[in-house]
């Protein structure tokens, strides 16, 4: 087996929204080219993890931290981050297609404009490059200049990953990709990260309540409780086969049970 590289570590992390505290005391390594999933019940903090992996989190209200998130042994809550930068490198697709109110070309195109000039035969390669890596070039090929939002809801999430990966992000997270889409089109945007799971270049972070999907697109699993206090903490990670055949816990070994379907 090679060697694990964490891509980001996370070391005795806690996070709060302005006063309440949410998260309790994190610590765990995310692997470099692999694919990590968090799982737990609903309220455990799993999405503002996630979010704190790339400090989205800021974007909705004032909050306050504890320990350290490290990205290839960069502290990224340091003062001095470049948060654009991060955000780039660290991207993220949400539970819901969020596409701009534009064409399919200028949605991937967006962020690569964003970066800096670059001639429009580079874009129009970056553009397909990244629709074929989202499987998506063969559907939208004849439909690049009409609007990103007259997609089907799949087709709409698989672009917002295209999107993501037209500015070669080293870690994609992604926050319960298939929530509200019909099982064929999440059956695509499983196969889509099973499709990046075999890159090199790509860590993938996904947070999920599908616990069948979970073991089939994931390498390793972190699962994540409410303690006493009703604050969430990780209770346990390993590898998914193991979390899901011998996990260490009791309360991992009720979960995965009442909740594998």
């Amino acid at each position: 087996m090679n060697k694990l590289v964490p891509a980001i570590r996370v070391k005795n992390f806690s996070f709060y929204y302005d006063t309440q505290k949410i998260l309790e005391g994190v610590s765990l390594d995310i692997y470099q080219s692999k694919v990590t999933a968090i799982i737990g019940p609903s309220g455990c903090g799993k999405s503002t993890f996630l979010k704190s992996l790339n400090r989205m989190n800021e974007l909705d209200t004032e909050i306050r931290v504890e320990g350290r998130v490290e990205f290839f042994n960069q502290n990224i809550y340091e003062r001095r981050i470049n948060l654009n930068r991060l955000r780039r490198q660290v991207s993220i697709v949400l539970s819901k297609p969020n596409l701009f109110p534009m064409s399919v070309y200028d949605n991937v195109a967006y962020g690569v404009k964003i970066i800096g000039w670059r001639p429009k035969v580079e874009i129009d390669g970056i553009v397909e490059s990244a629709l074929k890596d989202a499987d998506l070039w063969d559907e939208l090929k004849n439909k690049l200049h009409k609007s990103a939002l007259d997609l089907s809801g799949g087709q709409q999430q698989r672009l917002c990953i295209a999107r993501a990966l037209a500015v070669k992000p080293k870690v994609i997270l992604m926050d319960e990709p298939c929530f509200g889409l019909d099982p064929i089109a999440s059956m695509k945007v499983e196969s889509l990260i099973q499709s990046l799971r075999s890159r090199s270049d790509i860590t993938i972070v996904i947070v999920s309540h599908n616990l069948s999907q979970v073991t089939r697109v994931s390498d390793f699993t972190a699962f994540f409780h409410l303690n006493e206090n009703r604050v969430g903490e990780l209770v346990e990670f390993g590898v998914t086969k193991k979390i899901f055949t011998n996990p260490l816990h009791s309360r991992t070994r009720e979960y995965v049970i009442t909740r594998i379907n």
